[in-house]
Order: C-alpha cells, then sequence, then structure tokens
C-alpha cells in the first residue's frame, strides 16, 4: 500500500497545474522567481538533523548513557561539547516547532529515519533544520517543484549553511513565518540533475553512504521506487532493446562517476550535447554539477592555488614576459577571480562536468584535445569500468559497471523551489 501510495501521487503530480507550469515558463526563461502575494501556510514538515551525539547513540545502542560517556572520553573526544551542541539543535529544533504551532501552522517533526514523499504530499511548506546536508536529505524527496522546501542553520557556529536562510532570518524565525504568509518573498527556483539509467542490470536496489546500521527504516524509499520502476519498465514491453529508467532521485549539487576504489583508474565514453561521437577517457572520475554545487566539491575540485599562479608567474618571467614580481598580491587577485568565474547561478539550465585527474598521454584521452571541464546541456556517459558507482549529492550510491550507460540533463520541471524573503 505504501508503493500504491506514492505511485498514485506521483501520477497526479505528473498532471501539473497552470500556477506550476506558470512558473517553469518564467525559470526556463530565466527568471530568478515570481513575485508571490500569498501563501497558504496550513501545514508544515520540519526535518530535524541527526547530531552528532545521536549518531554515536545509534551506533553503540548496547551501551548506556553513561557507558557511552566513558566510551568517548576515552578515545578523545570532547563529550561535553558534543553534547552541548546536539543541547543547542535540540532547542532550535523546538523553537521552530513552537513557532509554527503559535502561528496556527500544524506541523510534523521528522528525521531521516521516517521523512518520505508521503510527508512532502502532505506539507505545504519543508523546513529542513540543520544545515546543508540536511536541506540536501530534505530536497532529496521532494519529486518536482511544486513543495518549497527552506533551511534554517541550526548552529552557524559550526555550520557555513549556504543552502539555509541567513542567521539574522533564522533567529526571528516568527517574523519570516509572517513574511510567508503576506507574500513578502520571491520564490527562487534551483536547477536539479535528471538521472536515467541504460544497462541490463539498472534495478539493483541503491545504497546509502551512510553507516548500514543507521539505515534500515530510511533504505525502504529506494527499494520502493525501485520496484515501481520495474513496473512501469515491464509495462513498456519486451521489445525494448536496452532497459532503462529514471532514478527516483534529483540532483541538487552534483552527481559524481568513478570506481568504488579512488586508486583505480575510471574508464568513460561521453557523448556531449547532439554530438554523435564519443570521447573516450581514463581518469579519477567524473563530476557534473549543478549551479547550486558550484560552490561546493566542483569549486573545490578545480580552484586554483596562490602557489600555482606564483610559479606560473616565474615561467611568465623566464619566457621574457613581463611579470609584476614587485607586487606580493598579484597571485592571489588571480587566483581569486579565477575561483570566482568557476561559480554560476543556481538556476542555470547548465551542467558542468569535470574530468578528474584526466589522463593525457600518447593514446589517451580519445580524440586528443578534449577540454576536461566544461558546461553542457545533456551529457551521456557509458561506464566501461569493473566496480564503479554514479553518486548523488554523496549520499545515494548506484551501481555503473561496464555496459551501463546514464544520461545527465536540467529539465525547468524538476527545479526545486525555495524562496528569497525580502
Amino acid at each position: 500500500m505504501y508503493c500504491l501510495r506514492i505511485f498514485l501521487r506521483k501520477m497526479s503530480r505528473a498532471l501539473g497545474t497552470a500556477s506550476d507550469l506558470a512558473a517553469v515558463q518564467c525559470h526556463s526563461m530565466g527568471n530568478m522567481g515570481l513575485e508571490q502575494h500569498a501563501f497558504k501556510l496550513q501545514r508544515a514538515v520540519v526535518l530535524s538533523k541527526l547530531s552528532r551525539f545521536e549518531y554515536l547513540r545509534r551506533q553503540h545502542r548496547d551501551l548506556t548513557e553513561q557507558q557511552l560517556e566513558t566510551f568517548l572520553r576515552d578515545r578523545g573526544t570532547d563529550y561535553d561539547v558534543l553534547v552541548r551542541h546536539h543541547n543547542l539543535h535540540k532547542e532550535f529544533e523546538e523553537y521552530v516547532k513552537s513557532s509554527l504551532v503559535k502561528q496556527g501552522v500544524e506541523t510534523q517533526v521528522v528525521d531521516r529515519f521516517n521523512y518520505s514523499e508521503e510527508q512532502v504530499s502532505w506539507a505545504d511548506i519543508v523546513f529542513a533544520a540543520g544545515g546543508d546536508g540536511t536541506f540536501l536529505l530534505a530536497a532529496s524527496r521532494v519529486p518536482d517543484n511544486t513543495t518549497p522546501v527552506v533551511g534554517l542553520n541550526s548552529d552557524p557556529s559550526r555550520s557555513e549553511g549556504r543552502l539555509c536562510l541567513s542567521p539574522q532570518s533564522t533567529n526571528n524565525f516568527e517574523e519570516m513565518i509572517d513574511k510567508l504568509k503576506n507574500g513578502e518573498f520571491t520564490w527562487k527556483f534551483r536547477s536539479r540533475i535528471r538521472i536515467t539509467m541504460k544497462g541490463k542490470e539498472i534495478f539493483q536496489s541503491p545504497t546509502e553512504l551512510h553507516e548500514p546500521e543507521l539505515l534500515e527504516p530510511h533504505h525502504r524509499f529506494f527499494d520502493c521506487m525501485t520496484e515501481l520502476q520495474k513496473i512501469r519498465a515491464s509495462q513498456c514491453g519486451e521489445n525494448m532493446a536496452v532497459p532503462q529508467h529514471r532514478l527516483p532521485i534529483l540532483a541538487l549539487n552534483e552527481v559524481f562517476i568513478g570506481e568504488k576504489l579512488s586508486a583505480r583508474v575510471s574508464y568513460f565514453e561521453m557523448r556531449v550535447n547532439d554530438d554523435t561521437s564519443a570521447w573516450r577517457v581514463k581518469s579519477s572520475g567524473l563530476c557534473v554539477t549543478t549551479g547550486t554545487g558550484s560552490t561546493s566539491w566542483h569549486l573545490s575540485m578545480n580552484r586554483l592555488t596562490e602557489q600555482s599562479v606564483n610559479e606560473v608567474i616565474r615561467i611568465l618571467g623566464k619566457e621574457g614576459v613581463a611579470a609584476s614580481s614587485v607586487d606580493p598580491g598579484l597571485a592571489s587577485r588571480v587566483a581569486q577571480q579565477y575561483n570566482d568565474g568557476l561559480a554560476f547561478t543556481s538556476d542555470n539550465l547548465d551542467m558542468c562536468y569535470t574530468i578528474r585527474d584526466l589522463i593525457s598521454a600518447e593514446v589517451w584521452p580519445s580524440p586528443k584535445g578534449i577540454p576536461p571541464r566544461g558546461h553542457v546541456k545533456r551529457l551521456e556517459v557509458r561506464s566501461r569500468c569493473f566496480d564503479a558507482g554514479l553518486v548523488v549529492d554523496g549520499t545515494v550510491f548506484f551501481n555503473f559497471n561496464d555496459g551501463t550507460s546514464v544520461v545527465l540533463e536540467i529539465c525547468p520541471e524538476d527545479s526545486l523551489r525555495t524562496i528569497l524573503l525580502k
């Protein structure tokens, strides 16, 4: 019954509404958002992060509270700091819940183990109380652009919270609720990557990249989605030469493809946009990012350091090119400008791929001159790997071995809806 309810809700959502279509059209034209004159806020889901203390307590269920404290102190953990930050988060969680209830909003507080698309369908809005990781988890259960997700940083001292509202808005949460109800905000859409896999072994259940003992209830969501995809594939008949299905999750930050063992070379064939010719590459993996993810792993992977700039300046000097050796700040400014240029807007309908540590020798890559980084509308990747995976937002792992292929693309209707306060 659980799977059937999700299937029916997905069919209902696929029909859409006139207002949703208008939002998608504005987004596809490059509009940052839509002016909102009123927001019907009656039901809210608050997804609360799993604190480090809760994580350790679940990991060591066989220990009493006193035994856990002794165990953690013995291994060098600052137990007092651990508990203090746990309590800060729980106080914030209660503050958010009580503020919503005070404003007459029916509220459900959930965690990663009981958060599903069922709660998303019930709610008018989803609040992610934690940090960027909690926001990514909240977004992973939202299948389209109808339900807004708003990030609330519960502990700014330990989390940057790039995807969350400002600390000022979070600390005045009741005022923020009033702004929502009064329409004092603008819709903002964050592009997400749609992932369609093709191959003979594409219906295997994915793996969550967290401790297995913490995951059993949480894992059911993806098991259910996999079963639904199998049903749909069988309904297409047996004439389909290569089975294919769209994964039940959209990438808000990035998709990474590579061998499980990082020291092993990853081998792929790539087709960019409408190009029918394939690139054959060997590397340390492939990262495909959205605008939202362009300030995350993508930035770290491609960042230019001052050390590299200084070395280039020295080489330019040897080649007779005038270099400003008297300006000690030149390398810093050049590196900063380069790194700033790596980011692009979160509503951009392009993806940016990075071929990590591209092997360039006499044979590889084929053809020569392949750009190791570039913006694309569509990317098809065929695996030639032995034991590889496709990882979505650093949290969900799908097997991606020899013969399996994937198409990555951004569709406006898959965008994540969130807000910008005025």
